[in-house]
């Protein structure tokens, strides 16, 4: 297939453990973008995360953050689409996280909110972005009553508390949020789970932005390496999935790189 956009993840696909670019990888995606071949981040991270990376690159079209809930011009650094939690679901989802006592980050206006019972997690949670603000208390920041609500939301904490919280979660703000819970592999014993608003993936981020340039989705190709790629894998024409990605994120993937 002749590709019409790249979209590439970036922690342990585009970045390396240290946070910065595969340099033969920067080189070739320069390469396509210089020839005409959009080029575009799909990522978990905060756009403030994702800023480095999209100005190496040189890109000017949309990025998507925070897995397609936040799409964000590169050239001007402003929002296109925002999936938010806001309102009601806001206030429900604050008061489930009191609740259960986890730690708990606030993805809002492109920087992280915390108070000090996220201290011990936060070496981990600043691989979204480093813009990073610490409150008195969380719970009881204004992040939850913005107009354009909260892009996310990261709890870390014990089993018992992740999972309560997540059935709480669902039980109070049902539909306008979709809920993920994991164990956290940098924090052993610890598990975590993430909030976003309803309605966006990668999946949708990259239907998003191949519209934005009108190029078919069978001529879009998307690299990954974890869960939150597999949307992306089934709406790009091809897909690759890096060698060190779980086998059912492989098995999502037309290819599997080396």
């Amino acid at each position: 297939m002749k590709p019409g956009l790249i979209a590439v993840d970036l922690d342990s696909t585009l970045l390396d453990a240290n946070g910065a670019p595969h340099a033969k990888d920067l080189h070739a995606l320069r390469a396509l973008l210089a020839v005409g071949v959009p080029v575009t981040i799909i990522t978990g991270r905060l756009y403030s995360g994702a800023r480095p990376t999209a100005l190496a690159l040189g890109l000017t079209g949309p990025v998507a953050c925070v897995d397609g809930s936040h799409m964000v011009s590169a050239a001007t650094h402003t929002t296109l689409m925002h999936h938010g939690i806001r309102g009601d679901a806001a206030r429900k989802l604050r008061d489930a996280l009191a609740k259960n006592g986890p730690a708990t980050f606030v993805f809002a206006r492109d920087a992280i909110v915390h108070d000090h019972v996220g201290e011990p997690y936060l070496s981990y949670v600043v691989t979204w972005s480093n813009a990073v603000e610490r409150t008195t208390s969380v719970h009881g920041h204004g992040a939850w009553d913005y107009d354009d609500g909260i892009t996310a939301v990261v709890a870390l904490g014990s089993v018992q508390q992740i999972a309560s919280a997540v059935e709480d979660i669902q039980d109070t703000v049902g539909d306008a949020a979709q809920v993920a819970m994991f164990p956290v592999r940098r924090q052993s014993g610890s598990w975590g789970m993430v909030v976003r608003g309803a309605g966006g993936t990668k999946g949708s981020a990259l239907a998003w932005i191949a519209d934005h340039y009108k190029v078919p989705l069978e001529q879009t190709v998307a690299v990954g390496d974890w869960l939150n790629d597999v949307p992306m894998f089934r709406a790009a024409g091809r897909s690759f999935a890096m060698g060190q990605a779980p086998e059912d994120v492989k098995r999502a993937a037309s290819d599997v790189l080396k």
